[in-house]
């Protein structure tokens, strides 16, 4: 999901419900950097004047 390996789980005594607690909204970073993405190809398409958000070509 974009994030490193143990970034919540990894926190000793902290409890499933305590977990998804910190992570709030935060867990999926990815899925929202694509979708906004998508959006703003979408805003193009129909002449929008919108910038890339994301390279993702080196």
């Amino acid at each position: 999901m974009g994030l490193p390996p143990g970034h919540v789980t990894a926190v000793p005594g902290l409890s499933r419900a305590a977990q998804l607690k910190a992570l709030g909204n935060g867990i999926v970073p990815l899925q929202a950097a694509t979708a906004v993405e998508h959006l703003a190809q979408r805003a193009r398409a129909r002449g929008a004047p919108i910038p890339a958000l994301i390279d993702i070509d080196p």
